[in-house]
């Protein structure tokens, strides 16, 4: 049975074939050659994906960028198609799902969004609340530079503390965009905001994200 991780490792390089090297993504900076030489660098070189966490390894981890970026685009996205080595930690399947599912997720949806013709994607329930699970998990370490505090809450009530604090914004959606809203990409995210007006706007601009 195909995991979602595996499901959105495909959406996304398919989305990257069709988009082109050189058109943008939600990233800041980045073009769909830089964000798929993210994801192969990210599973093919951990001695380098360490500087997106430690600024020790941040030197390596431009240097593989550079290596990587300068790839044929080809080559790049069928890297993404076929996956880590067999040796790696995401080749487990359970390392892949609870490591990437989110992560393919959100990229997919960097470069749909950032295209003028994208349309809103319909996720089916179980992905729902499988990304719902990860970001109970997650909303402290998301939301952890939130100037305000900060609840989110699903349409059916649910809700998950990502920072307290006052005064609080509640944001509410669904999952999905629950996940690109605290992974950074409020402006993309269809969301409603309730709170202050200065805090809303402190929150639509906040480093949101791991």
């Amino acid at each position: 049975m195909s995991t979602h991780a595996k499901r959105e490792r495909l959406l996304l390089a398919d989305l990257l074939e069709a988009a082109g090297p050189e058109a943008p993504t939600l990233c800041a900076g980045w073009t769909c050659r830089e964000l798929a030489a993210h994801v192969v660098v990210r599973e093919r070189r951990p001695d380098a994906a360490g500087g997106l966490l430690l600024n020790v390894l941040k030197a390596r981890l431009d240097r593989a960028m550079e290596e990587y970026t300068a790839k044929p685009y080809e080559e790049l996205i069928q890297l993404i198609r076929t996956g880590p080595p067999r040796m790696s930690l995401y080749a487990l399947k359970q390392i892949d799902e609870a490591a990437n599912a989110v992560e393919f997720y959100v990229h997919a949806e960097d470069v749909r969004r950032a295209q003028p013709d994208w349309s809103p994607r319909e996720l089916d329930p179980v992905f729902s609340d499988a990304l719902w699970s990860r970001l109970e998990k997650l909303a402290r370490l998301t939301g952890r530079r939130s100037p305000v505090g900060l609840v989110l809450r699903r349409p059916d009530g649910r809700t998950a503390v990502a920072r307290k604090g006052a005064p609080v914004v509640t944001v509410t959606g669904e999952p999905g965009e629950l996940t690109l809203f605290c992974f950074g990409r409020q402006a993309a995210a269809s969301v409603t905001l309730d709170g202050e007006k200065e805090a809303v706007a402190k929150l639509t601009v906040a480093s949101l994200g791991l």
